[in-house]
């Protein structure tokens, strides 16, 4: 016998019917990807925690207002809710925007191998940096797009939806991000090895 995952389109349905385990099925599906897009943008743990509390209760006023329209397109919505309200809080603090985890680590440290000695620790540890350096130098638009696609495992469709840009625009926007980061190890000859 199958699986059966209710949609979120359904999960909605259900919830504003009265339902309230459909929301919860709902926030536990997408909970990750919702906190990532938060945290990538105002690099404070517990910010982001905060944040993402606000969220969910802006999303819930919406829903229950009836003014949840997005045709079943759920995350996408409430990513884009959690964007804007990042971002709110990034331009009242006007702080630089650091990758992490939603565990408030660096997330390029987030793929340890427990038997790496100090040597090859170190080694990772530069390099990630660098790449953080590199990632740091982009235009926000395609640093977004490169975080939202590489860390936040959104496709190129759910990005466009997010950041209020056509599909075409996201992927240039990617394809931009990488060149840039190539020409500039090129330039200042980075090795990432």
């Amino acid at each position: 016998m199958k699986n059966h995952v209710i949609s979120d389109k359904e999960l909605v349905k259900q919830y504003l019917q009265g339902n309230e385990a459909c929301l919860e099925m709902l926030i536990k599906r997408h909970k990750n990807k919702i906190f990532t897009t938060i945290l990538y943008i105002v690099n404070d743990h517990y910010i982001a925690e905060d944040i993402l509390q606000e969220t969910l209760i802006k999303a819930i006023r919406t829903l229950r207002k009836g003014k949840y329209n997005e045709e079943g397109k759920f995350l996408p919505w409430i990513v884009r809710i959690a964007r804007n309200m990042a971002i709110d809080h990034f331009r009242r603090s006007k702080r630089m925007p650091k990758i992490t985890s939603q565990d408030g680590k660096d997330i390029f440290r987030t793929f340890e191998v427990d038997d790496m000695n100090r040597e090859e620790t170190y080694v990772r540890d530069h390099r990630d940096d660098m790449i953080r350096e590199l990632i740091n130098q982009l235009p926000m638009e395609q640093k977004e797009v490169l975080v939202l696609r590489h860390y936040g495992n959104l496709s190129f469709k759910e990005i466009a939806a997010i950041t209020d840009v056509s599909i075409n625009t996201a992927l240039g926007r990617m394809r931009y991000a990488l060149n840039n980061m190539r020409k500039i190890i090129e330039e200042k000859s980075i090795s990432l090895q």
